[in-house]
């Protein structure tokens, strides 16, 4: 069972509830947030002595777009096959930022995601507030753009509307424009329409949920602003803007385009590169100002292992250009900053961070947690009475050749470059079956779990290699040792360079390294993940199961 809050604790907890967040909406949702005031004790961005580092969101968070909605700023971001999809996140001051719900319960269409669909599903998403509503354009690459609409940013939100079909179509940004029109700027997947490295921009209908034309190209970036994708559109002064990074994801620059005409001709300026910072890309993003009349920008980093990660970066116009970072040499084109003072929205905020430990005292997961593929009922129970989650063990599909292609996988974003996950857990199996397993998993194209396995004889403890896992290959299993007790706790370390170890323990103080070290991998185009899963061989009237206690996140200093 889980500690008890006190009283003291509700109440200062109670100080930071974001208000127009009601019960009503969040059982809409069917998750629950984790309190507010959540603070990370592996990385939070605000030193708080009035300045931040990056990145903000040290997680990924890949794609990001964002906007001010009065005194609250809202973020979201790419999920690609994840359930619930579309996150959403929260800040007062850009620096200090919550999930605090999903766009997409489930993902569509729906037969097509209960299979695991590895880089498929939500892209680059944009969202806007117009005429009291938001918005949030998302494109899957092989179905084409979606529209889904809510009233207030909890949703409830619509089903998804296909506002233009089509394979290829990606990264989706609207713009309402003064005479009432609204367009659609996009790009599009070389991998799906056979041609790349171009900026179109599609009329909708007033409504916003249909195109009304082809589209037509208002940039080709071939030649000098190659894999030019992931447009931003804007209009401000007079010009329309469209903001785009070009050069590839881990190895490109920020690019702006102009024009005084919403189909060109486009003016282009680099406003943002690496230079000698150590921040490559740096890429695609979004640009909000405060109520002060600051400018900023919100864009990722690709760091490999650890995915897409999100910096906070000063933003300043020049004669209608916006420089982005600090431009030392005046020349337009900025860099990007490490540290930097917190942007002025007219008062100080609480230090508040992304969710990532779970006491699973709540009916309903924490919004930090996201399937492999639409859920089934069966998968899981959160049993808030007793304090504890429920993994079901389900059978892996006969098509499976690993745990790639198991849906039935829970997983959370690596939260810092070093850590500490540690879980207890009872593990229940059915004794008419045998090989029922449940465990810690690090996935990616590479991944590792250390599981008890249910043998005939009793439980056993193993740990699970998988090299190159979306190529179907095996795994590789190795007995650690066979278990006297159901209860074990389990714990991955991560050292920087995802360099990652597996320990247990039978009493939650001593740790006994599993024998296990392997450098994480990403994923497809993700970082790579970590959580719990539960499996069986075969198919009977009933399950076993596993009762996870917690699962904590603490830092790599923790001793016992």
């Amino acid at each position: 069972m889980k500690p008890c809050f006190s009283i003291l604790t509700l109440a200062f907890f109670s100080l930071f509830y974001i208000p127009g967040i009601d019960a009503q909406q969040k059982k809409n949702l069917n998750i629950t947030p984790a309190p507010a005031g959540y603070v990370s004790k592996v990385w939070v961005a605000d030193q708080g002595d009035g300045t931040y580092k990056n990145p903000v969101l040290n997680a990924d968070y890949s794609d990001p777009d964002a906007i001010r909605v009065g005194d609250d700023f809202y973020l979201i971001a790419s999920s690609f096959d994840a359930v619930p999809g579309l996150p959403i996140l929260h800040s007062k001051d850009l620096v200090n930022w919550k999930i605090i719900g999903h766009a997409l319960k489930r993902q569509l269409p729906l037969d097509h995601f209960q299979k695991t669909q590895h880089g498929n599903g939500v892209w680059a998403p944009a969202i806007r507030y117009h005429k009291d509503e938001f918005y949030i354009y998302y494109p899957d690459p092989d179905f084409g753009i979606y529209l889904t609409k809510a009233k207030t940013i909890t949703g409830p939100w619509t089903e998804p509307v296909l506002v233009a079909p089509g394979k290829g179509l990606i990264d989706p940004c609207p713009l309402w424009d003064a005479d009432g029109r609204v367009y659609l700027a996009f790009a599009f997947a070389g991998s799906r329409a056979g041609i790349k490295s171009v900026i179109a921009v599609k009329q909708l209908n007033a409504e916003g949920n249909q195109a009304i034309d082809e589209g037509t190209i208002v940039y080709d970036g071939h030649e000098i602003d190659p894999t030019i994708e992931g447009p931003k559109f804007y209009k401000r002064n007079g010009y329309y803007y469209i903001f785009a990074p070009s050069g590839g994801v881990a190895t490109g620059w920020q690019l702006v385009l102009r024009a005084k005409n919403i189909y060109g001709p486009y003016e282009r300026k680099v406003v943002m590169s690496q230079g000698k910072s150590l921040v490559n890309g740096p890429h695609q993003g979004a640009w909000v100002n405060t109520q002060t009349g600051e400018d900023w920008f919100l864009h990722f980093q690709d760091k490999d292992a650890y995915g897409r990660v999100v910096h906070l970066q000063p933003m300043k116009w020049v004669n209608d250009w916006p420089v982005i970072g600090m431009d030392a040499d005046g020349d337009g084109n900025g860099n990007p900053v490490m540290h930097y003072k917190n942007p002025s929205v007219g008062k100080v905020y609480p230090i508040n961070t992304p969710a990532e430990s779970d006491e699973f005292n709540n009916v309903g997961l924490g919004l930090q947690w996201q399937w492999q593929a639409n859920p089934l009922t069966t998968y899981a129970f959160a049993d808030a009475a007793k304090g504890s989650l429920k993994l079901y063990t389900q059978q892996i599909p006969a098509e499976a050749k690993n745990l790639w292609d198991v849906p039935n996988v829970l997983l959370q974003k690596f939260p810092a470059d070093e850590f500490v996950a540690t879980t207890k857990l009872t593990f229940n199996p059915n004794p008419k079956l045998e090989n029922e397993k449940t465990g810690l998993v690090v996935m990616g194209l590479t991944y590792a779990n250390i599981a008890i396995r249910s043998k005939k004889d009793g439980l056993q403890l193993v740990t699970v290699i998988c090299e190159k896992a979306d190529k179907g290959n095996a795994e590789k299993e190795s007995l650690v040792t066979k278990l006297k007790t159901p209860t074990v706790y389990l714990r991955l370390t991560v050292q920087n360079g995802a360099k990652c170890k597996f320990s247990y323990s039978l009493d939650g103080e001593r740790f006994i390294d599993s024998g296990l070290s392997f450098e994480a991998s990403p994923g497809k185009w993700i970082g790579a993940k970590m959580g719990l899963f539960a499996t069986r061989e075969d198919q009977i009237n009933d399950s076993g199961y596993a009762d996870y206690d917690w699962f904590r996140v603490e830092a790599l200093n923790l001793t016992f």
